[in-house]
């Protein structure tokens, strides 16, 4: 199983994720140009893709949708809240009905090489979702946009050989920043991102033997740095209950405007 970020943050957001002949990405969040540009860097094209997948309908996770999903013919997989919403958003231009293929949350699909389930995530958002994936092999999970995690949550993720997690604020640098208050609020609450230190106690809550590579991604541009997050979350594993510390496992900051490391397990 392959894994890497074509781009991660506020301001747009596309994971790639690809296991043997079956290749797709999570949101398309980011401009055609630049999702093209991203697999192109990883000597993948467009054509090579089997579908999307979509976590919910902000704008940072599907401005890119309907040119991606024009121009190449691809399925977009989306709970049924999701479609509704999607079909809702003109910006995005006519997407035929026949390239939406409804998921339910919880029940477990395969595309090509690996079986994939959507699991429920708390934000404001009409069905959102993360993804957690299998190739009989490996697993992995993408998830991000979640404002509080609960047993739910550890329980889907937990031995997990690949964790794409949000680090999304510091929550210092979100409450003395420059937010209007009720944006503020709407960060902070049940609904949400997550901040570092969140982030830091999920991964001491599902990490284990297994674990391989975490990334963190979806950081906020004005109230985070990649340097502050990586050492946020490298302290919290380090300082939790666990056996383990920050250095037994590489992790990687998704970086905003370009790929991250590709990461093969």
């Amino acid at each position: 199983m392959e894994i890497f970020s074509i781009g991660s943050g506020s301001s747009g957001n596309s994971v790639f994720v690809g296991s043997g002949n079956t290749h797709f990405i999570i949101d398309a969040g980011l401009s055609g140009k630049r999702i093209e540009a991203g697999l192109n860097k990883n000597d993948l094209t467009a054509r090579d893709l089997s579908g999307i997948l979509v976590t919910h309908e902000h704008n940072d996770h599907i401005a890119g949708l309907g040119v991606m999903a024009r121009r190449y013919g691809l399925p977009i997989y989306a709970t049924r809240g999701t479609i509704d919403a999607i079909k809702n958003i003109p910006t995005l231009g006519k997407i035929d009905d026949s390239l939406f293929v409804e998921i339910e949350k919880d029940r477990e699909f395969t595309l090509g090489d690996l079986s994939i389930k959507a699991i429920s995530v708390s934000h404001d958002a009409a069905d959102p979702v993360g993804y957690v994936f299998s190739d009989q092999r490996k697993k992995a999970a993408v998830v991000t946009d979640l404002g509080k995690y609960d047993d739910y949550i550890i329980e889907n993720i937990r031995g997990m050989n690949v964790l794409f997690l949000e680090a999304n604020h510091d929550k210092n640098m979100l409450e003395v920043g420059p937010y209007p208050y009720m944006l503020k609020m709407r960060i902070l609450s049940d609904s949400g991102h997550l901040s570092n230190e969140a982030t830091g106690t999920l991964l001491s809550s599902v990490i284990g033997p297994e674990t391989e590579h975490i990334f963190l991604g979806h950081l906020s541009a004005e109230n985070n740095f990649p340097e502050l997050a990586y050492e946020t979350v490298f302290q919290e594993i380090t300082l939790s209950d666990t056996p383990y510390r920050g250095s037994d496992f590489p992790i990687t900051v998704a970086k905003r405007q370009d790929c991250s490391l590709k990461v093969a397990v």
